[in-house]
């Protein structure tokens, strides 16, 4: 097995971290913990990181990077339907690469973690490339945005833990695209009953 080059070693330590600092915050996350996670001694940890404030850094870094992805395809892909469909394919498969960080950023889409203004300001850039003005809410269109990316980023990261990523890929969009009030496409057709209409979701 090829050994893992530092960056990499990088990228899994800032995920791996990230997915603690979605389920306990930051303050509640010792270093310790996050060398546990990762299979490092302590010391073996800080030859990567400074300290914890470092990951935790470039777990921000990793985030922003992923909301700068969404929004080059949201930047391509007109308001609607097509758009929310392009940005929940493009969520999974940010959160089969990077299901710690994925977990992090789901937490704003719930308006938890907002510790720093860029946080903040990720929640809201997020909630507007679905359409949602956060001047003016539409209550109805945020339950179904959060309800739709938290049921996403739990079935993608059950997927990846079960090694079904590839099989599970269009049942999760389809299901998030649901949520979204986009009605189904897929899931009848493929139990072989009549589709429901929802092929106006393109």
């Amino acid at each position: 097995m090829p050994r893992q080059k530092s960056a990499e070693i990088d990228a899994e330590i800032v995920d791996r971290a990230a997915g603690l600092f979605a389920r306990h915050g930051f303050a509640n996350t010792s270093l310790q913990q996050v060398a546990d996670e990762v299979g490092y001694t302590k010391a073996g940890l800080l030859y990567h990181f400074r300290n914890k404030q470092a990951i935790y850094d470039a777990v921000l870094g990793a985030m922003r990077e992923q909301i700068v992805s969404l929004r080059g395809v949201a930047e391509r892909v007109p308001a609607g339907a097509e758009r929310d469909r392009a940005l929940i394919a493009a969520m999974v498969e940010l959160t089969y690469a990077s299901p710690g960080i994925a977990a992090f950023a789901t937490t704003l889409a719930g308006g938890d973690v907002i510790e720093k203004p860029e946080l903040q300001e990720a929640a809201l850039e997020l909630l507007r490339m679905f359409g949602i003005d956060p001047e003016d809410v539409d209550e109805g269109r945020l339950v179904r945005f959060v309800s739709a990316c938290a049921g996403l980023g739990i079935a993608a990261r059950e997927a990846v833990r079960a090694d079904r990523a590839r099989e599970w890929r269009e049942l999760i969009i389809e299901t998030a695209m649901d949520t979204l009030g986009h009605g189904r496409r897929g899931a009848d057709s493929a139990a072989g009953r009549p589709g429901s209409g929802g092929r106006a979701t393109r």
